[in-house]
């Protein structure tokens, strides 16, 4: 009897042990890159995005002026350099087109539309909605956003011929004219206030934006890019109560006259 007990209780370590031996081997895989879905989920949005780029790119105007680029880039450079966001990965483009919008795509493209960049009282505004667009591409939203709406299964069939072009509508749609839920509006709000306080631009002129696009909001067809962002009069509250406190170094990126300069040159392009 003694003996059979002796036994099982070993049967039983035993058991235990592999169970623990099994359980330690399988927690040092890293599943992700075991299986490469990571690698496989990266060529899969990079592919994506250059092709909805080159869908934009061949039905709209993209603003190739050497003097405009070059100041859209100035007033993207501090808020790269201050917050280590790499400004040679983003992809950025400017379309011209009189809807007040921005928007992020797959693979680190950033379009700016000339309407924007013309409603825009202060450069400060224009800098704020691209740190939000820079935050839904480095918190990866972009990609979450179309996985939950359109299926990662679709995405990929995109990217690999079949009704590649009617996905590529409905995916550009969902990106540029609905909202992301409000949970990643918030945290790219944030993220770009953080960008701003870090970058010493003042934040403030990015409410202000919000509070003058809802008032306009009932009255204009082409604010894109607040209709795809609701809420703003909330969201301008919750900025102006998250900087509250906060010592702000603010900076002009650039000399008014420069400022000025740049929306004349491209309200000359109209």
């Amino acid at each position: 009897m003694q003996a059979m007990m002796k036994k099982i209780i070993f049967q039983g370590i035993v058991i235990i042990l592999s169970f623990l031996i099994v359980w330690f081997a399988f927690s040092q895989l890293d599943f992700m890159r075991f299986f490469k879905v990571e690698e496989r989920t990266a060529k899969v949005e990079n592919k994506l995005g250059d092709l909805i780029w080159d869908e934009i790119g061949k039905s709209n105007e993209v603003i190739t002026n050497d003097s405009i680029v070059k100041t859209l880039d100035k007033l993207l450079k501090p808020i790269c350099d201050k917050n280590n966001i790499n400004r040679d990965s983003l992809k950025v483009h400017i379309i011209q087109k009189d809807e007040i919008n921005a928007f992020a795509l797959p693979n680190n493209y950033l379009v700016v539309y000339t309407g924007l960049i013309m409603d825009c009282k202060k450069q400060e505004a224009l800098q704020g909605v691209l740190g939000h667009e820079i935050a839904h591409i480095e918190y990866h939203h972009v990609m979450k956003k179309l996985s939950k709406e359109i299926g990662f299964s679709v995405l990929l069939s995109a990217t690999t011929g079949g009704k590649g072009g009617e996905i590529l509508k409905e995916v550009f749609k969902t990106i540029s004219s609905s909202a992301y839920d409000r949970t990643l509006e918030k945290e790219a709000d944030l993220a770009s206030v953080d960008y701003m306080l870090k970058a010493n631009i003042d934040p403030k002129p990015m409410a202000d934006f919000m509070y003058q696009m809802a008032q306009d909001s009932q009255s204009s067809e082409n604010l894109y890019w607040i209709s795809s962002h609701p809420e703003s009069e909330e969201r301008a509250k919750y900025i102006l109560e998250y900087i509250k406190g906060k010592k702000l170094k603010s900076k002009k990126t650039l000399p008014e006259q420069e400022w000025e300069t740049f929306q004349k040159q491209v309200k000359n392009l109209e």
